[in-house]
Formats: C-alpha cells, sequence, structure tokens
C-alpha cells in the first residue's frame, strides 16, 4: 500500500553527467538510474543558493513566500507556518528520515533541520563535516591548506573518512532498519559534493588527465551583461589557493591553467559523488526493495564553472539554476520490477565503458517547488491544494504544480504556437515557464554580492526561462516589506535559446518587450 520515496538532494551539482549529454564526465551510476527514470532536461531551481532553493522545494512555496533570500530567517516564525514536503508524508504514516544535508542546517531550519515537524527521528549530520573547511588540503609546500582545489588521501582525513562516505554508510544502515520494520519510509539522503572545498578521494583525478579538460565556451564577461547580474564569486576568492594568485575584484580572470584544475575537480568530485549513488542504490536493491520504492534525484542548483567569467552560483543564468531531475517510478518509468531484481547494480566509474540513454526525456520546462506536488501524486497521497494569490497564513498549499502528465506526453506532436490567443491567460498560461529571483545589495559588484543579507537587499532580479528565451528584470526592492517596484527597473536580460544557448549576447536593450514585461508581471501575481 503506497510506494517508499527515496529523495536524493545534491548539493551544487549542475547537469554535466552522461545522461544529460556531457561527454567528459564518467557517472555511470547516475545513468543507469536515468535510463530506468523519467529525466527532466529542462528543470530549475528558484533561487541560485542552498537554503533558499531548498527551503522553496521542501515547502513548495517560491522565495517570495517563504521571504528567504538569505540564510538567516526560519520560515515557520518570519513567514508563515508552512507544512514540508517530508511532514506531509510523515502525516500520512510514512517513516520520514533524513540524512546529511537536507535542510541547510542552521537559523533556517531552526538549528534542528525542522524536526520534529518533518522528520520522525533527529536528522543524522556525517561527524565529518566539521572538517570541510579545515586546512586539510596538502599544497606543493608540503603544509595543509583550506584551498578550493582539494584531492585528498582519505586514510589521511579526520576519522579516516569523508563526510559523503558517511552519509552514504547511514542511509544503507537506515535502508537494512526499515527492510525489517517493514514501514514505509521516506528517505532523505543529502551529498555535499560537489559543493566547495572540491575535496574528494584523490584516485578520481586519474579519471580526468588535465590536457584533456577545456575552459568554459565563453569564459569572458559577456559586454553587455548590466553589472548588477554579475556574482562577484566572493567565496571561491577567499579559498588559500585563490587568495595566493592575487586575482583583481570584481572582473579579473582566474589564469587559464587554473581554471581548468577547478573544472577538472568538479569534475572529479562528480565522479566521487556517483560512486556513493551507486552504492546507495545498490543497498536499495540488496534489501529487495528498488520494485516499491520512487527515486529522486536532484540538485538544490547548479555552478557556473567559468561561463560568463563566473563561478559558483549566485546568479540567474542556466548554469547557475539549472538542475539535472529524474524520477524513478517502478512500473510506471519501467515496466513492473518483480520483487529481489537487481535494477542497480553497483558500475565502478573507473572500468565501466558506455552509456545509457534515459529511459524517458521530457524537454519541459519544469520548477523544483513542483517536487512536492509531484511526489504526492506519485506517491498515491493526495496532492496538496494549490495556493491562493497570498498564503502566508495558509498551512498546507503548493505553489508549484505537479508535474506527473509530462511522464507519458508524446514528445514528437507538435505544439500549438502562442499566435492568434486572445484570452491573455490562455497564451502566458500555454507554454511552461520556470521562475528564478535572485537579490542584490547595489548595481555594482560589491563584497556582499553573492549573498547579501536580508538588511541589504536593495534590488531583485526575477528571471524567467520558457524554452525559446530566459528574460530577467532587475528592480528596486524593499526589504523592510517585501515589496518588488516594476515601476523601478534598473536593468534588465534578454537571451534567445535558439542562436545564444550560453546566453552570452544580452538584446534587452535593442528589443521591444512589452510582452515580456506583461507576461513577467502575470505570473508574479498569480
Amino acid at each position: 500500500d503506497g510506494m517508499n520515496v527515496l529523495f536524493i538532494i545534491v548539493d551544487d551539482l549542475r547537469p554535466v553527467l552522461g545522461c544529460y549529454g556531457d561527454k567528459l564526465v564518467k557517472s555511470p551510476n547516475i545513468d543507469q538510474l536515468a535510463s530506468q527514470s523519467m529525466v527532466f532536461s529542462n528543470a530549475y531551481a528558484q533561487q541560485a543558493v542552498c537554503a533558499p532553493s531548498r527551503v522553496s522545494f521542501l515547502t513548495g512555496r517560491r522565495p517570495d513566500t517563504t521571504r528567504l533570500y538569505d540564510f538567516y530567517s526560519y520560515w515557520r516564525v518570519h513567514a508563515g507556518n508552512y507544512s514540508t514536503m517530508p511532514q506531509y508524508f510523515k502525516e500520512n504514516d510514512y517513516v520520514t528520515l533524513s540524512v546529511g544535508k537536507v535542510f541547510h542546517p542552521g537559523v533556517s531550519s531552526n538549528y534542528s533541520d525542522d524536526y520534529p515537524y518533518s522528520w520522525s527521528i533527529p536528522p543524522f549530520h556525517p561527524s565529518a563535516e566539521k572538517y570541510e573547511n579545515d586546512k586539510t588540503c596538502r599544497g606543493k609546500d608540503g603544509k595543509l591548506h583550506a584551498n578550493l582545489v582539494c584531492p585528498v588521501n582519505v586514510t589521511e582525513m579526520p576519522g579516516g573518512t569523508l563526510p559523503d562516505i558517511q552519509s552514504t554508510e547511514e542511509a544503507i544502515h537506515l535502508l537494512n532498519i526499515m527492510k525489517t520494520n517493514r514501514q514505509k519510509f521516506f528517505l532523505a539522503v543529502g551529498y555535499h559534493k560537489p559543493h566547495i572545498p572540491l575535496r574528494y578521494p584523490q584516485e578520481f583525478l586519474k579519471l580526468y588527465p588535465l590536457e584533456n579538460i577545456t575552459l568554459a565556451p565563453d569564459p569572458w564577461v559577456p559586454k553587455k551583461l548590466p553589472s548588477v547580474a554579475y556574482n562577484p564569486w566572493m567565496d571561491i576568492r577567499q579559498r588559500d589557493d585563490v587568495e595566493a594568485l592575487n586575482v583583481s575584484f570584481p572582473y579579473g580572470a582566474l589564469p587559464d591553467d587554473f581554471q581548468r584544475q577547478i573544472r577538472q575537480s568538479y569534475y572529479a568530485a562528480v565522479s566521487y559523488l556517483d560512486v556513493q549513488i551507486g552504492l546507495l542504490l545498490n543497498a536499495l536493491d540488496n534489501v529487495g526493495l528498488s520494485n516499491n520504492t520512487i527515486v529522486v534525484f536532484t540538485a538544490d542548483h547548479g555552478w557556473s564553472l567559468g561561463e560568463h567569467g563566473e563561478w559558483a552560483k549566485y546568479s540567474n543564468f542556466d548554469v547557475a539554476t539549472r538542475v539535472p531531475l529524474m524520477f524513478y517510478v517502478p512500473g510506471m518509468t519501467t515496466s513492473p520490477v518483480s520483487q529481489g531484481a537487481r535494477v542497480f547494480p553497483y558500475l565502478d566509474p573507473f572500468s565501466h565503458i558506455g552509456g545509457s540513454a534515459p529511459q524517458g526525456q521530457s524537454k519541459k520546462v519544469v520548477e523544483l517547488v513542483s517536487l512536492f506536488p509531484t511526489l504526492a501524486e506519485l506517491a498515491g497521497l493526495q496532492v496538496p491544494p494549490a495556493c491562493p494569490e497570498t498564503s502566508f497564513d495558509v498551512v498546507l498549499c503548493t505553489e508549484g504544480r505537479s508535474i506527473v502528465h509530462y511522464f507519458n506526453i508524446s514528445e514528437g506532436k507538435v505544439e500549438e504556437g502562442r499566435a492568434g490567443c486572445d484570452d491573455t491567460d490562455r497564451s502566458f498560461n500555454e507554454e511552461p515557464v520556470a521562475f528564478s529571483q535572485y537579490p542584490r545589495p547595489a548595481d555594482t559588484p560589491q563584497w556582499n554580492s553573492d549573498k547579501p543579507r536580508l538588511k541589504d537587499i536593495r534590488i531583485m532580479g526575477y528571471s524567467m526561462r520558457t524554452t525559446d528565451y530566459r528574460y530577467t528584470l532587475w528592480v528596486q526592492f524593499d526589504p523592510s516589506n517585501f515589496t518588488a517596484s516594476f515601476e523601478d527597473v534598473h536593468a534588465g536580460e534578454l537571451y534567445m535559446m535558439e542562436n545564444d544557448p550560453n546566453q552570452d549576447y544580452n538584446i534587452y536593450n535593442n528589443t521591444a518587450h512589452g510582452w515580456f514585461f506583461k507576461k513577467i508581471l502575470y505570473f508574479l501575481k498569480h
């Protein structure tokens, strides 16, 4: 009666995966999951920074409703007592379990990962987590540093392990307990890599010889990029190895060879993550639960790898907002799976050759805020109602829509265009849209541009992504009453996907964009 849920959430993972067409990365276990899943190739986070994104998709509300744009408020106190996705499963007789980084730790989840509301037992955090930012990277000088690029010998690490290894072990331990208990479970497992520091077992470097690593296709700051849109990647600058390079603030470029090293280590960290996913899914097979467990795999946002002269997240570009998203639903995305079947044999990235295509793929533009209603529907629970226009006092509702109806869509058929639409509602609702937003303290890059605290926010960049374009407006914002003023537009961006897929050529200033403006206002209102 009802399926279990294994919800895998990765920190800072953009879709550099074999199943998303990346030719360089080795991700055989995630690709194998994709080969049994519905894969969404156009999925977007609502804000490209950890805490706001996670609180948004775990509550099913957008950042303007959670009122969290930084790390320093708890939505139940500062916005409304919104139910979360795990809480809803818990209220529907699931045992809910959290391992690793699911909610962002600290104030934004009440220093408890929202326990006891969301979880049946206190969440697990790996003991090795506390060493993440310590000096554990051996430099060329033989000394230890707090570097960005940080391949390590795991046996030399405190405790002889790394956080994600511990999280995998704990998740497998819990799967074994749940098998014995025979209770329905919702198990969320949050992995930390490829979040910085890029600290991973050094053997994964072997998969990526430096001579195979290219720079980003567009490693320069675009000429027409408004200064407010640029993120100056402060967290990267503060690492010992980057600080030593003395790069000028804000637009100075990192040396090419160091850019390649960052990209190499990001890929290596993804393959290290892939091994953890492989071990976890293999354990799901081992306990005989692959036939009645939904598996969701996604990330909280992406990460720039030198595109637009930017690193890290903190922007509205696709590289920062686009995430992998896939759903394995036995009997739906696959033919029925028999009890005890081996769906996920472990694949070693060092020896496995060949990729596997996704079982189903949708190019529809979707949002992470839709996860809550989608998972509820897949698990056979009542789908939470859509939120009214203002919902601060509504405990259970969702601002995302379930995307289950995309699971069996035949992508081949030609969609009706928007020509001849008299009805505004219909013409605006016809094409799916993903909304993201990012706050800034000023019109030009500042030391706190990446992560302004609420009181310092002066401008909000609202960004609308459809199949054909990305349209962003940077407007005046008042943090004292959380209002954006669309009468006061500081800057705008418009990128047409067909001839500018990397979003390098901003045509906002030479385009009549009244239609886009009406549409973005319509969406924000609804």
